[in-house]
């Protein structure tokens, strides 16, 4: 049986624990599953540097063994090509997540047919939920408590503050 090891791609800037219950579920669906933390194209717009992100995912992921953090740039489907992946995992909220989505599906099929992508939704309670309106909560100062894990708040708060002053 051909093993499936599946992307799941993303800023992650901040991890949710929305960001959470895909990977979790996920590590139940596939082989092996790699998180994988997209380098911004644009320099400066990350509230977390890649190496901050990239340690808290590590942190919140550790419990499971098929799950793996790394991080890429340029075409994601050259990057699940190169890493021997079959699936591209995708969290999709709303409506408007699925027509992105289907698009970039489309797009990666078109470019390499090996390449599938599976769209998961997120459990009810986080499905309003996204690392920019994180973040915006954060900026004003309002309760994190239930939308991201306590350490990523706690580097929330930390990063937040540095840069108001």
């Amino acid at each position: 049986m051909k093993k499936i090891i599946a992307i799941y791609p993303g800023s992650f800037d901040p991890v949710t624990n929305g960001h959470l219950d895909l990977i979790q579920r996920g590590s139940k669906l596939f082989d092996e599953l790699i998180v994988a933390i997209t380098r911004n194209l644009d320099k400066g717009a990350a509230l977390f540097e890649l190496d901050e992100r990239m340690e808290m995912l590590r942190a919140m992921t550790k419990e499971w063994s098929n799950v793996s953090v790394e991080t890429f740039e340029g075409l994601l489907v050259n990057y699940v090509v190169g890493r021997n992946a079959n699936v591209v995992l995708r969290g999709i909220r709303a409506v408007s997540d699925y027509e992105f989505e289907l698009q970039m599906a489309l797009m990666n099929r078109k470019i390499d047919q090996r390449v599938e992508t599976i769209f998961m939704l997120p459990a009810e309670k986080y499905s309003y939920l996204s690392s920019r309106i994180v973040r915006e909560i954060a900026y004003l100062g309002g309760p994190l408590t239930g939308f991201v894990p306590e350490l990523v708040e706690q580097k929330l708060r930390e990063k937040v503050q540095a840069k108001k002053t």
